[in-house]
């Protein structure tokens, strides 16, 4: 039954391209996919609910606080813009089916704000066919990039840039060689293996140990076991933040296993803190800035100080954190690419005009040049560490050492 409604899908495309062969020719007012003189459609499928839930919810949120705030002053070219946001619970095969409908049932512009790897790879297929722009999504994964896709516009550094930033940490700074690489099994934790064991590489180095489970599961046993035998001095973690927890608690649990726990920014760094139960070295790497809570800075002209007036405005009581403000850079570029290109607005538009976007700063260290043959907006990688709850800058690489060194 799945072969046969991807078969319908294809042959509705196809008749779709056949009766609108020129985007260019399809006027703003009539028959554009999701443009109506009014308003601009998007779809998004993302977690809502389940093991994933958390990081689906602040994605979106983060990106409504800056849409409601754009609404509010007008729109963009007099129309407002509406997300379409269906849940696939982080399950691939949800996340088809809710694209499928967004093509054919909701006729929306662009595909936005996706969320994870197995999820994002599965509608590749379709963003080809329909040749519908998919813009900003929160996953690393290097499928996204490799091949160029000129309709898939990434926003994050990738997971490739995130363990390679990383693991020279860890080995230049922290003078660890001993280091294991837990994951999950999928295409999310098979792009953060392939990262980490090339990053290693570098350092004519190999993963002691490599542990798995199963992508909705806590089955992290078996996976710590084999790590916590190799007696590695770090593990790379590729996870979710329900997994992750369960493995670093039931590690410490132990007695005899305390390494440096390293996760790539996709873990959720609220989520995690809150369900890591034992004190640990535990660092994460993100894509974007610690967002602003102080008073001084939330009133500043940057990205991350606008997310928190807005999310304050919007979501009255919710906590700003590193995946919400991911999500609030996809929405401006979005709106970015979406006042470039103008009234007359179509697919083809929107993507020739995010293209042209050079220099578009966000913030300190934040500046987004997209080109023809570039489809990645951000290159920095932040790193932080976990005190007292929650997820702290790292900057002094020399002092943690010396923790280390001295058991602290």
């Amino acid at each position: 039954m799945r072969n046969f409604s991807w078969i319908v899908l294809c042959i509705c495309l196809a008749l779709v391209g056949a009766c609108d062969t020129n985007d260019e020719s399809s006027s703003a007012g009539g028959n554009v996919p999701g443009v109506t003189d009014t308003e601009v459609r998007l779809g998004s499928s993302l977690a809502l609910t389940g093991h994933a839930g958390y990081l689906g919810t602040q994605t979106l949120r983060g990106a409504e606080a800056y849409i409601r705030h754009v609404n509010d002053q007008g729109g963009v070219h007099g129309r407002t813009i509406s997300i379409v946001a269906r849940d696939d619970s982080y399950d691939p095969p949800q996340c088809l089916a809710n694209t499928q409908k967004f093509i054919i049932d909701d006729d929306v512009l662009a595909l936005f704000c996706y969320v994870g790897t197995p999820t994002t790879i599965k509608v590749l297929p379709l963003v080809e066919e329909a040749r519908i722009p998919l813009v900003g999504m929160f996953t690393g994964a290097n499928a996204l990039r490799q091949p160029f896709n000129r309709y898939v516009v990434n926003i994050r550094a990738s997971y490739y840039q995130e363990t390679a930033a990383a693991v020279g940490h860890l080995v230049d700074d922290l003078g660890l060689k001993r280091i294991a690489v837990f994951y999950q099994y999928d295409a999310y934790g098979f792009d953060g293996l392939i990262g980490a064991e090339l990053a290693l590489k570098e350092f004519q180095l190999e993963p002691v140990a490599r542990g798995s489970y199963i992508r909705g599961t806590l089955n992290v046993t078996e996976g710590l076991e084999r790590i916590r035998r190799s007696k590695a001095q770090a593990v790379v973690m590729i996870g979710t933040y329900d997994a992750c927890a369960r493995f670093i608690n039931l590690a410490l649990d132990k007695g005899d296993f305390s390494p440096v726990f390293y996760t790539v920014s996709f873990v959720g760094a609220e989520e995690l803190a809150r369900r890591i139960t034992r004190r640990a070295t535990v660092l994460m790497s993100q894509v974007v800035p610690p967002p602003s809570l102080g008073d001084g800075v939330q009133n500043g002209p940057d990205a991350a100080s606008q997310y928190v007036r807005l999310l304050a405005r919007y979501y009255p009581g919710e906590t700003p954190s590193f995946v919400g403000l991911e999500g609030f850079l996809n929405a401006r570029i979005m709106v970015e690419g979406l006042r470039k290109a103008g009234r007359d607005l179509t697919r083809e538009g929107l993507i020739r005009a995010i293209e042209s976007i050079r220099d578009l700063r966000l913030g300190p260290g934040m500046s987004i040049t997209y080109g023809p043959g570039d489809r990645q907006g951000l290159d920095t990688i932040y790193f932080t560490r976990l005190e007292k709850g929650r997820f702290e800058p790292l900057t002094d690489w020399t002092g943690l050492r010396k923790d280390l060194e001295a058991g602290r």
